[in-house]
């Protein structure tokens, strides 16, 4: 069995880290954890058992076969994407809770005898939602919910649309029998005990992600490492990589790394991204090709053989790609071993 030129190294401290901070920061609020797009590309279920292991019971992922994939680790599942008719017979299996969003669901639901599920209602995202003049009219009426939500369109934002919405969330308190209300997701965590309702739903944050003030205790989970494939001097003139958009304003020493943009690893990197050996900062070179990185090397004493992580704390790396710090997780390649760094 041959191994990867590509890892990811996580960091289960960090990770665990990041969910007790962001249930500290719920109050009183339960605090579970989105862990759809493959555990935002960490992968799923080794995110979920650890998660789970440090006192998580809310766990959300977009689709019945993503539920599907946590279902031998019994958890507690809400599937965000609702049910479709296709999905009837996983959701009547119970390994997961549909979060019905549509009156077409919800007879959907109602017709086959579905038990406990959840409801998202649309507070203004204008995304997925039942509206709240539904409710109000009895469209809810009979079903067993468990969680209500809703979800912000701008919690990464100080703007009146964040109480808008929270105040139109709050206006359903008991008028549908849920047994739990839920509203925050990672930034709305850090708008304050007023958006936190019954239950917190954290996605970003969770992994590394911080997007506004109160996020400052969260720290960095995924380190992607790639291996040199090549050491090379480049001359004072000569250029490296597609377009010849580097040009070698002295001898410079370069290492060719095994990861590109079909790993994640996107063209906005480009002579802006960097790698690390230690602490030593290692520039990228000209442009991020499909498979192939071009660093310098000139101070590092880096071979062939040897690994460099990417800098890669989500939000400088947001800044310096141009990428949102959700891109940039969620991109990460199915090329790349996952390695966790369990906590000691």
């Amino acid at each position: 069995m041959t191994t990867a030129p590509l890892r990811l190294r996580l960091d289960t401290a960090a990770l665990v880290h990041n969910w007790r901070t962001l249930d500290a920061m719920s109050g009183r609020a339960a605090c579970g954890a989105a862990v759809k797009a493959d555990g935002y590309g960490l992968g799923a279920v080794g995110v979920a058992e650890r998660l789970a292991g440090a006192g998580c019971r809310d766990f959300f992922v977009a689709t019945w076969a993503e539920a599907g994939m946590l279902a031998p680790l019994g958890l507690q599942v809400s599937v965000l994407h609702g049910v479709r008719a296709a999905d009837m017979g996983a959701a009547l299996a119970g390994i997961a809770r549909p979060v019905l969003s549509t009156p077409a669901q919800i007879a959907r639901w109602r017709a086959a005898g579905g038990g406990a599920c959840d409801v998202m209602v649309d507070t203004g995202m204008n995304r997925l939602g039942v509206a709240p003049a539904d409710v109000a009219a009895g469209l809810l009426d009979g079903l067993a919910i468990e969680t209500l939500m809703s979800h912000l369109a701008c919690a990464d934002e100080d703007v009146p649309m964040n109480a808008r919405q929270r105040d139109a969330f709050a206006a359903l308190a008991g008028r549908t029998g849920a047994k739990r209300m839920s509203l925050a997701n990672s930034s709305g965590i850090a708008l304050g005990p007023d958006y936190a309702f019954d239950l917190t739903r954290p996605g970003l944050a969770l992994y590394g992600g911080r997007q506004r003030a109160g996020h400052e205790a969260i720290r960095q989970v995924v380190f992607p490492e790639a291996e040199v494939l090549q050491r090379r001097t480049v001359r004072a003139g000569e250029t490296v990589g597609y377009n010849a958009t580097w040009t070698a304003p002295a001898d410079t020493e370069v290492a060719i790394l095994n990861i590109g943009y079909a790993d994640g690893y996107f063209r906005g990197f480009s002579s802006r991204g960097a790698a690390l050996a230690g602490e030593v900062r290692l520039p990228v070179l000209g442009r991020v090709s499909m498979d192939l990185l071009a660093v310098g090397v000139d101070a590092a004493g880096t071979r062939e053989g040897d690994w460099l992580t990417l800098d890669y704390d989500l939000p400088a790396a947001a800044a310096a790609s141009g990428m949102s710090q959700y891109e940039l997780i969620t991109g990460l390649g199915r090329r790349f071993e996952r390695v966790w760094a369990e906590a000691a």
